[in-house]
Order: C-alpha cells, then sequence, then structure tokens
C-alpha cells in the first residue's frame, strides 16, 4: 500500500499548521504531499512555501474545474515546479455547491463536462502543447505554457458514474474521498467497468482517509466536523446507511442545527471512514482498503494541541503500514 498525506486545512487551528504538517510528513519520509483549495490558503502560494523547504513531491487540488480554467491550472502548476525544483502532479475535481455556487459564484452546470474538457486541456497544456480545446463548458485555445512543461500526472476526483468515465479515458490515477472500504470497492469496480467500456486501462485508485492514533476529544470534535455536511449527500448518505448509520442519515436530513448534527455523530461514523484509534486498529483498516483495491491512501491527519500538525498520527500510520510509504 502506498502512502501520502494530505493537508486537513482544519478551520479550528491556525492556518500556519499547514507547513508543520507538511514538514512532518517530509520527516516521516511520505514521498507527496496533496495540497487542496478551501477557505484559507492559495494552493499555489502554499505549494511554493512547502516545495521551497520540503523534498515532497506536491499534488495541487482536486482544484474545482469550474472555478479554475485550465490555463490559470497549467500556468499555477508549472510556476510551483520552476520555482520549487519540486514534482508537482495536479487533481481535478467538481466540488460543491457551497464552494463553486456561495464561494465562488460559478456555476455547477454540466460539471461531468467540465471535468472531461478541463482534464483535456489541462494534459495538453502540462505536456507543453498548445491547448487546443474549444469546450462547450469550458477550453482553452493557442495557449503554451512559457515555463518549462513539467509534464505532470492527472488525477480525477470521482465518485459519480460520470466521473468515473472521465476518470477511465483520462486519468493517470483517481482519488475518492471519504470513503468506506465497502464503498472504495464498489468505486474501484465501477471505474473497471468504466474502463472496460472505453478500452483503456483502469488507473490505480488513491483514497482520501482521515487519520488519528488515539485521538484526544478535540481530534475527534475536529473529524466530526469534517463529517457532517456528507451525511445527508446524495451517494454518501446511502454510504452511512449501508455503514448502519441510517438514524444519523435521517437526523440529517431533517436539517437540524448544525450543532445538533455535530454532536449527533458517533466517533463509530468517523472510524467507518478512517483511520482511527490504535496501531493495530489502523493496520486492520489499512488492510481492509487494501482488500477493497485501494493502491493508495492519502493520510489527512487531525490536528490539535495533543498532536500538533500530525506528526504522531503520520508517523504511527507509517509504522502500521508495515513498509516505507513510498
Amino acid at each position: 500500500m502506498r502512502l501520502s498525506v494530505s493537508l486537513g486545512l482544519w478551520q479550528d487551528r491556525p492556518p500556519e499548521e499547514a507547513l508543520e504538517t507538511a514538514r512532518a510528513a517530509d520527516a516521516a519520509g511520505y514521498p507527496e504531499l496533496w495540497i487542496g483549495e478551501m477557505a484559507t490558503w492559495d494552493a499555489f502560494a502554499l505549494g511554493t512555501a512547502i516545495g521551497a523547504s520540503t523534498s515532497l513531491s506536491l499534488t495541487f487540488g482536486p482544484l474545482a474545474v469550474t472555478v479554475r480554467d485550465p490555463a490559470t491550472i497549467a500556468m499555477g502548476v508549472a510556476s510551483v515546479a520552476a520555482l520549487t525544483g519540486r514534482e508537482t502532479g495536479v487533481a481535478l475535481g467538481t466540488s460543491s455547491d457551497v464552494v463553486v455556487r456561495g464561494w465562488h459564484g460559478r456555476s455547477r452546470d454540466r460539471a461531468a463536462t467540465a471535468l472531461e474538457e478541463s482534464a483535456v486541456a489541462v494534459r495538453q497544456l502540462l505536456g507543453g502543447a498548445k491547448s487546443t480545446v474549444d469546450g462547450s463548458v469550458v477550453g482553452s485555445q493557442g495557449y503554451r505554457l512559457r515555463l518549462p512543461a513539467p509534464k505532470s500526472p492527472l488525477t480525477i476526483a470521482a465518485f459519480g458514474p460520470r466521473a468515473l468515465d472521465v476518470a477511465a479515458r483520462h486519468a493517470d490515477r483517481m482519488v475518492v474521498n471519504l470513503v468506506s472500504p465497502a464503498a472504495a470497492a464498489s468505486l474501484v469496480e465501477g471505474l473497471h467497468a468504466a474502463a472496460s467500456r472505453a478500452g483503456t486501462a483502469p488507473p490505480p485508485v488513491a483514497a482520501w482517509v482521515v487519520g488519528a492514533v488515539d485521538p484526544s476529544e478535540a481530534a475527534i470534535e475536529q473529524l466530526r466536523r469534517g463529517v457532517v455536511g456528507y451525511l445527508a449527500a446524495p451517494g454518501y448518505a446511502d454510504m452511512f446507511r449501508a455503514e448502519g448509520f441510517g438514524d444519523l442519515v435521517d437526523f440529517a436530513r431533517t436539517r437540524p442545527h448544525p450543532r445538533e448534527l455535530l454532536a449527533a455523530v458517533p466517533v463509530e461514523a468517523i472510524a467507518a471512514v478512517g483511520l482511527l484509534g490504535s496501531r493495530d486498529a489502523i493496520a486492520r483498516k489499512i488492510a481492509d482498503f487494501a482488500a477493497a483495491g485501494i493502491d493508495e491512501l492519502a493520510i489527512v491527519p487531525a490536528t490539535s494541541d495533543n498532536d500538533p500538525g500530525g506528526a504522531r498520527t503520520l508517523t504511527t500510520i507509517s509504522s502500521a503500514a508495515g513498509a516505507d510509504p513510498a
């Protein structure tokens, strides 16, 4: 099982802790860091700082394809590669209504089409070609990177059937987020079916999983906050119901006050989709994900005053995996 690290960008922690997590990942021997883009950091600015102070390879995203266009994505990835000398990759996804419509005032209509068109254009640009995509939602024509083309691998975030089709046709890697081993197995099966229809070889699959070794109450509260937004979401609700949390899903769909829903989330719901507890419990869960067909786990470490930056969690998970993270 390959391991990597993804920044949690937790809203209850100091923003600068992202740099501490990056240094902890580097020190623990993880080869790659995923840098998403949420409410705080510009991903490429943060990546430049991290790339200058660690030896990690960097993957940006998943970036929302109806927020960032292919040319700006390619410029950002190439800029960090040129300024830091680090290997770079990029992940594309469709993100959520809250981020796309609410924060950025953009439309998520035809998001799967935008994902495919962006994948084609971003691959052209990062490979050093002039862009030729005249998409119905997004595109890029006539632009070529002036910086050295980093030839970065392309990851596609997928959960629904149309995104699986895009991943099968265009991805060097697929990533899934916050899934149980059973849900992961279903998505891997869906990817293989999509690849068979497309006549392509299915790419490897990574899963973003939260991690916390013997978590404190503060860390558990942090992880609860990371789960609540998914409980009533299409697809995710079915997953949590299948894991035995149907009453919790039903409660979430009544749209209770966020504090009430947060308090109702049991630690077992977090453990269903993450690496939580003792070293032995984490080792068993890693084996479950491997048996589900997951090739890589991208660890999103909980951080707290008891484990600043998630350093202890990252070191223990690396040990529990039984091998070098690479």
